[in-house]
């Protein structure tokens, strides 16, 4: 079929939080790109008829065949006509090396047919019409194998965040040419730990704002210059615009009314229902035939959970599959969308990105996509920040770690012994009309920066409890996930828990950029659990008034060393906002809070509650 020819100026596409993407200037089309490949457009049908917008790079060279590398996308394979991208695939190494890159609209967003439905379920049906993400990720393969010329009929799959979603699908029921599947930040689970919800909790500003454009109905194919327009916020602190919108509730009515499908699905199942556990794809990996190599960012604000559960689960239930993880000091996509040596303020001493783009991804494309070099992955190749050093494991989490016990004691202490007095305890008031900032300062926008910076605002709330180590004799590193045991109680029916693990620099640390280091607060983990899923997420219990209760949960995984003469804190909280919602306080559906429901309510936070670390052992 022949695709019209799109004049398209310029296109932008966010990610879940805000990050770009895709940025494309066509008055500067890349003369590599140009001068090497040929770009197609073609709409490829799938079993039920409905035509997927794919725009295929074939390089110019004739003389041998080629391997397909294909992202699939909901953020436009943009330009669309004439116009041609300026750099292929994941980092320009991975043009220069050849393949043939295709970028395809899944269903149901810009160019292609049909409508699209956020995290598509897998579909059980055995109607032969019956479709799904790993379904159309199958016809597009199919289609490619009996079309392509100069094709060697191996195929490899790649994406970051929501295309990362969609690589994670493609290994259900694999079509027989995929070889090669990276699932890089994969979108996994919105309300256990990606994007939307930590552990039951909105994901308020981050949500919002993602789908005040990504959630706009399509009724028809578009290019992205028709696509929705941002909102224009009254006020530009998203603290204050968040905190006098009023509840989320208020706050959609006034913007989002009943147009938005996603977040009209959120409000209508506030708990984890069947809604979101058949969105959840990592119990249908199984039988995994590709070699999978998942990349994890520690410091991305996205999708860290994602990441881990992907391997842990491809792991879990394909023990003889090729099954590989990579994670590094990364924010959202920093392995290929940055050099990598720094982030915030915190300093790596090695160009990670780079190393990751040169002896990781393309290595493992080459080897099981072309024959070519000795790759010979190790199971998790893992860089630690603090002691900043690449390590290779034979198994994540590591084997050889012990776990030991962090408690919170009297007086703002931790000590890894077992408390004499645990019915101690510190107490406050926890005030959801006046909650605990996610990061200082008057910010427009949320950075991926807060995963790692300074928490020193914080730690003179009286809201929040500071607890921390004597200054440590030697290093002590952390790989794997940590574990929050928590005694508390409130005077209120819920409560929301955020724990941060932090590292705290010596007082004699020299400046960064000008800014002053010494006694850094440099944030490493933080994690937030609703109260009222302590038990279970799909039905939620109330805090009884004044009752001991415990709230146990994990934290995404970490890779990190906290150095001789640092400190290890532990910050405890009840808001962390507007990046997390606020809670009542008080046991109800919180999608039906108005302002006049957020309450203050006195805490408790037990002294036997202790914090469980992976201790990487010398």
């Amino acid at each position: 079929m022949k695709i019209p020819k799109i004049k398209v100026t310029a296109i932008i596409s966010f990610s879940l939080l805000g990050s770009i993407v895709f940025s494309q200037d066509t008055k500067a089309d890349s003369i590599y790109v140009r001068e090497h490949y040929e770009k197609i457009e073609q709409l490829i049908p799938m079993r039920d008829g409905t035509k997927l917008f794919t725009s295929i790079y074939i390089p110019k060279d004739k003389s041998q065949n080629y391997p397909v590398l294909l992202n699939r996308t909901p953020y436009t394979v943009a330009p669309y006509g004439t116009d041609y991208k300026k750099s292929l695939g994941n980092f320009p190494a991975e043009m220069r090396e050849g393949f043939i890159f295709v970028y395809q609209d899944v269903r149901g967003k810009w160019m292609s047919e049909g409508v699209f439905e956020d995290v598509r379920p897998t579909n059980k049906s055995k109607n032969k019409k019956a479709f799904d993400e790993s379904t159309d990720t199958y016809d597009t393969l199919e289609w490619l194998s009996k079309n392509l010329k100069n094709y060697n009929k191996k195929a490899g799959i790649y994406g970051i965040s929501y295309p990362g979603f969609y690589s994670t699908v493609s290994l259900i029921n694999s079509h027989p040419t995929l070889k090669a599947v990276s699932p890089q930040a994969p979108v996994t689970d919105w309300f256990i730990g990606d994007d939307f919800h930590r552990n039951g909790v909105l994901y308020l500003n981050d949500s919002f704002r993602f789908m005040s454009t990504f959630g706009v109905n399509r009724p028809h194919p578009i290019t992205p210059d028709q696509g929705p327009k941002p909102i224009n916020y009254p006020i530009k602190d998203i603290y204050r615009f968040n905190l006098e919108a009023g509840s989320v509730k208020e706050l959609k009515d006034k913007y989002f009314q009943n147009n938005i499908k996603f977040y009209n699905d959120i409000f209508a199942h506030p708990n984890y229902d069947e809604f979101w556990q058949e969105r959840n794809p990592l119990v249908n990996l199984t039988d995994v035939k590709p070699a999978v190599m998942t990349v994890a960012g520690f410091f991305d604000a996205e999708d860290a959970w994602g990441a881990f559960a992907t391997y842990k689960a491809i792991e879990k239930q394909n023990p003889k599959a090729n099954n590989v993880l990579v994670a590094g000091p990364w924010f959202h996509g920093g392995w290929v969308r940055s050099k990598g040596d720094t982030f915030g303020d915190m300093q790596f001493d090695n160009p990670t990105g780079e190393y990751y783009q040169q002896n990781i991804e393309l290595p493992f494309f080459n080897y099981y996509l072309k024959g070519k070099g000795d790759y010979k992955p190790t199971e998790a190749h893992i860089f630690i920040s603090g002691s900043n050093e690449w390590k290779q494991f034979e198994s994540w989490p590591p084997k050889n770690t012990t776990t030991k016990k962090m408690y919170l004691q009297e007086n703002g202490k931790i000590t890894f012994d077992q408390p004499k007095a645990p019915n101690s305890f510190d107490e406050y008031v926890a005030d959801p009309n006046n909650p605990v900032p996610f990061q200082g300062g008057v910010l427009e926008t949320r950075s991926r920066e807060y995963m790692v910076d300074d928490q020193r605002f914080a730690s003179t709330r009286p809201d929040v409890m500071v607890y921390q180590t004597d200054v440590l004799d030697s290093d002590i590193t952390l790989t794997g996930p940590i574990i929050n045991h928590l005694f508390v109680s409130s005077t209120g029916t819920d409560a929301d828990y955020l724990v941060k693990l932090i590292d705290v620099y010596p007082e004699d640390t020299p400046k960064f950029n000008g800014k002053l280091m010494g006694g850094y607060q440099n944030l490493i983990r933080g994690e937030i659990m609703r109260g009222k899923y302590r038990n279970s997420y799909e039905k939620p219990e109330a805090l009884i008034p004044n009752e001991k209760t415990s709230v146990t949960y994990s934290m995404p995984d970490v890779g990190h060393t906290f150095k001789k003469g640092h400190r290890i804190m532990i910050q405890v909280q009840n808001s962390w906002y507007p990046l997390a919602d606020r809670n009542p306080q008080q046991f109800m559906n919180v999608y039906e809070a108005t302002a006049k429901d957020f309450l203050k309510q006195t805490q408790r936070i037990y002294h036997d509650s202790y914090i469980e670390v992976p201790v990487l052992n010398n």
